[in-house]
């Protein structure tokens, strides 16, 4: 659960102003129910996990790639996912449009 402190930055209107300046809009869960966005928060734990507390950037362009690569090529194409009853995304996919 969040701390109060980071929940009210997300929801203060200076922020809201500024998403909206740039088209970009707000998606916050209701207040205390941490299941509204559980498969999001799970997919950034397992970024922050198995990628991003082991890397070292030097530049924002090296992290982005680096993000880029481990989602596009590993995450969606290699990594098995229990809830997709260990098949990748893109296997999941292919199989889905073929039903």
């Amino acid at each position: 659960m969040r701390r109060p402190l980071e929940t009210a930055q997300y929801a203060s209107a200076d922020y809201r102003r500024l998403l909206d300046a740039h088209g970009i809009e707000c998606s916050m869960s209701r207040r205390a129910n941490c299941w509204d966005n559980a498969v999001v928060e799970s997919f950034f734990a397992t970024l922050k996990t198995e990628l991003i507390h082991h890397a070292d950037y030097q530049s924002p362009a090296e992290a982005r790639a680096a993000i880029f690569e481990f989602i596009e090529v590993f995450y969606n194409r290699q990594r098995r996912h229990s809830t997709l009853g260990y098949q990748t995304p893109a296997g999941f996919e292919r199989m889905a449009r073929a039903a």
